[in-house]
């Protein structure tokens, strides 16, 4: 996400159109990102909630207190950046009304490209509005706490979802409504000899580990890595079978891999904003080879126009596509 939406955030307290807390408040701040500036005056302490790995990593490296869900209650103000997410915002804003105190504050900010508009008039229809700015391409609105009503509705119009196959998900991960195109065509890529030990890099809820698990009768282990902590979360309730997965909350692109593998799996990101990142995919593909055994084999799927064959080359001994359709590629590598 870019700066502008932090920086919308802030700026009804810099305006002082909204007030700030009191020194001694608990102020709650649901999808916090790093990069932010407090305004002059907003001393009060900050409970903040980041369940993307290298978010975290930051904002706990920068000296603030984060954890990967929200803990506790009775927090004087809740602030909540939005994203792109409709359902993830919606359920972040409940979660800010169930946790305040009645009267407490709750701000909301998110860019104009990401559906912020239609976002306060849904609040607005059912917490009426104090106020609200547009500020740096985008719009903060508040409102207070006062009741659980609002939170209730909300959570009704997102509940969470059983996909294909019994898969339990939640709005805000990556295919929350559906198995994504690219995994099935991996999952229907990979071979039938898959044994030892295998691990599933960016795992989301668990779709392609799951498919492994079922399929493979040699697995010795099965380990799982993913930097969503709630996609992780729902992957635990996805992936069971003969073997007991393991499960790592880690940042492939920044954290190191201490086990090695015979075969990994991964459908890797290849975006975190709307332009396309190919250097993520280029990252996932040199951690998977270093986590690989002499000999271990990477089956990934990538975007057709992704150039991902440079980077295997270099970093395995082999590669070869494996399939291909209108949207996707199925590579291989051998280290």
């Amino acid at each position: 996400m870019a700066a502008e939406p932090l920086k919308t955030l802030f700026y009804p307290f810099a305006a002082e159109a909204a007030p700030l807390p009191r020194k001694d408040a608990r102020v709650l701040f649901l999808g916090a990102e790093p990069g932010f500036r407090l305004p002059t005056g907003f001393e009060a302490a900050l409970h903040i909630v980041q369940g993307f790995r290298p978010h975290f990593r930051t904002l706990q490296a920068s000296g603030y207190a984060v954890t990967p869900r929200a803990e506790g209650a009775g927090f004087d103000m809740a602030l909540v950046l939005a994203g792109r997410h409709r359902g993830q915002n919606e359920l972040r804003i409940a979660e800010a009304i169930e946790r305040t105190v009645p009267g407490g504050l709750i701000a909301v900010a998110g860019g104009k490209e990401d559906g912020i508009d239609s976002l306060r008039k849904r609040i607005d229809a059912l917490a009426p509005l104090e106020g609200h700015l547009p500020k740096h391409h985008g719009v903060a609105f508040w409102f207070r706490r006062t009741g659980t009503e609002a939170a209730a509705m909300l959570r009704a119009g997102n509940p969470d979802l059983v996909v294909e196959g019994g898969f339990e998900t939640k709005p805000g991960m990556f295919s929350f409504d559906r198995v994504d195109a690219g995994s099935k065509l991996l999952a229907a890529s990979l071979p039938g000899d898959l044994r030892g030990s295998i691990a599933d890099f960016c795992a989301g809820w668990g779709y392609l580990a799951a498919d492994v698990l079922q399929r493979s009768q040699s697995l010795v282990a099965l380990d799982l890595y993913e930097a969503d902590f709630e996609a992780l979360e729902a992957a635990r309730l996805n992936v069971h079978g003969a073997i007991e997965p393991r499960f790592f909350w880690i940042d492939l692109l920044t954290e190191a891999v201490e086990r090695r593998y015979d075969a990994i799996v991964m459908n890797p990101p290849f975006h975190r904003s709307r332009a396309a990142e190919p250097e993520i995919g280029v990252g996932m593909i040199r951690a998977a080879s270093k986590a690989l055994k002499p000999g271990g084999r990477l089956f990934m799927v990538a975007n057709r126009q992704l150039p991902y064959e440079e980077v295997l080359a270099a970093a395995f001994a082999s590669h070869a596509e494996l399939a291909r359709d209108g949207m996707f590629k199925v590579l291989s590598a051998r280290r």
